[in-house]
């Protein structure tokens, strides 16, 4: 048994608040036991999240991708659930007659979903409306949760590391883990008091002010760039029919009718006013990777580490376990675009933290030297040239742009006056990211203050948080 992580319990101990019998290590994890086990002690007790909602059904199961519009009631999958809120920059929508059909889902502002499959997550909702998938729970809040409870507390709390753990262990199953309505009901919250509730409150709404702020940032750099290359007069509407010499169509290659729009042929003259092409402007990093060249463990990124902001995640891989996509390092400043979808607008800039990384085969890795990192992300990830890439790529299932093509984009020489204004809303938007996550954190760490020692420490460590964090930004 040396070596081993092992949890020895009578059978009295099993039995408690395990109706289904399980047997399974995640449920009898240490540091899962270890977390019911304080929460359920708290000094001022506890609920079951049952108790807190006078609703708790999962989402629509009856709907695919052909539902989706491009306009119409937005529609939440586990995606979007991030950072405690609604991500909206890769939200969906449905149509107001199948909306109406499932009107029993609707969530509306200050309800809460849940994810019940794959990983946990909890998030208030920040619409005015909306619906969910039948991967997530839809929530409101009974008479008795919104007279004890705060939407944004809990949220917080089931974000949060003890949280998390407790959502963790209802989890269950074989190809895909997830939570069934009978156990979610079960995870354990404390009764914090309404004091600290409302602090969390207030940090909650901090974060998610600086997180707004990130995307204007992120926003204000795109504008700047499209300015810069005059995006202006490329968005008139198509004409229902054009026509084009068979010279211009044999010359490019192809024959299908989207690539010789109007519109389409004006973004190739006005990006490729210079005569300059993305390998012009950045090399393609070549570093190859091989696992039996690492002792323990690497960092690896994969195409769904990528953020929708342009930063990109990573996760420790021990080097016995490598994917045979691993298959490159990375270097920071490096700019990361991925090849399957490129619609999705799937680039990242490497930052310093992750020099020496290792990315999946999915990316091409792209060096920059006559152009900035930070404008050459930007103008990877404009919606104009992300549709341009779309219509290089290949096959239907998982369409893709190869190397040759994206080295091939057109790209203008763009003024160092404009580069610099994106590279400063990059680090404001960044800097505010970060002061996001720090205050998400902050409750994090309050919650455990609470649940270990007292809600008056925890009140104390978050008023000096707070205080830091408003001189910060008013500096």
């Amino acid at each position: 048994m040396e070596g081993l992580e092992i949890t020895e319990l009578n059978l009295s101990e099993v039995r408690r608040e395990n109706t289904k019998l399980r047997l399974d290590s995640g449920y009898f994890a240490k540091p899962m036991l270890a977390a019911d086990l304080v929460v359920r002690g708290y000094r001022d007790g506890h609920d079951e999240l049952g108790l807190l909602f006078s609703r708790f059904i999962k989402g629509i199961f009856d709907i695919n991708a052909n539902s989706y519009c491009d306009e119409g009631i937005p529609f939440l999958r586990i995606l979007n659930l991030r950072h405690g809120a609604i991500d909206e920059s890769n939200i969906t929508y449905i149509s107001e007659s199948v909306h109406q059909s499932e009107i029993k889902t609707e969530l509306k502002r200050g309800d809460i979903v849940l994810s019940k499959t794959a990983y946990p997550a909890a998030s208030l909702i920040t619409l005015e409306r909306c619906n969910t998938s039948q991967d997530t729970i839809a929530t409101s809040l009974s008479k008795y949760g919104l007279s004890a409870y705060r939407a944004e507390a809990i949220v917080c709390y089931l974000n949060s590391s003890i949280g998390r753990r407790l959502m963790s262990r209802q989890f269950q199953g074989n190809v895909q883990l997830h939570l069934s309505l009978d156990d979610g009901r079960k995870v354990p919250i404390p009764r914090f008091g309404l004091k600290l509730q409302a602090k969390i409150v207030s940090v909650f709404q901090m974060s998610q002010f600086s997180r707004q702020e990130s995307s204007k940032r992120l926003t204000e750099a795109e504008d700047i760039l499209e300015k810069a290359l005059g995006f202006k007069d490329l968005r008139a509407v198509e004409p229902p029919s054009f026509i084009r010499r068979s010279k211009d169509v044999f010359g490019a290659g192809r024959l299908d009718a989207e690539y010789f729009t109007p519109r389409v042929l004006a973004l190739l003259k006005l990006l490729g006013r210079d005569g300059l092409n993305i390998s012009d402007v950045a090399s393609v990093r070549r570093e190859k990777f091989k696992s039996i060249d690492v002792k323990d463990y690497f960092r690896y990124i994969e195409i769904g580490d990528v953020n929708n902001d342009g930063t990109v995640e990573s996760s420790l891989i021990a080097s016995d376990e490598a994917p045979s996509r691993a298959t490159q390092y990375v270097r920071k400043g490096d700019v990361l675009t991925s090849t399957v979808r490129p619609i999705r607008r799937l680039s990242a800039l490497v930052s310093d933290e992750q020099d020496g990384s290792v990315c999946s085969s999915g990316f091409i890795v792209l060096e920059p030297f006559r152009v900035s990192g930070p404008t050459l992300l930007t103008y990877l990830r404009l919606p104009l040239v992300c549709e341009l890439m779309d219509l290089h790529t290949s096959a239907s299932l998982y369409p893709a742009i190869s190397e040759k093509s994206l080295l091939g984009l057109p790209i203008p020489l763009i003024d160092t006056d404009v580069q610099g204004k994106i590279g400063l809303a990059m680090l404001q938007a960044k800097a505010a990211k970060k002061r996001a996550s720090e205050l998400l954190s902050a409750t994090d760490y309050a919650l455990q203050i609470a649940i270990e020692d007292s809600e008056r420490a925890a009140l104390a460590y978050l008023e000096g948080v707070t205080a830091t964090k408003d001189s910060l930004i008013n500096a």
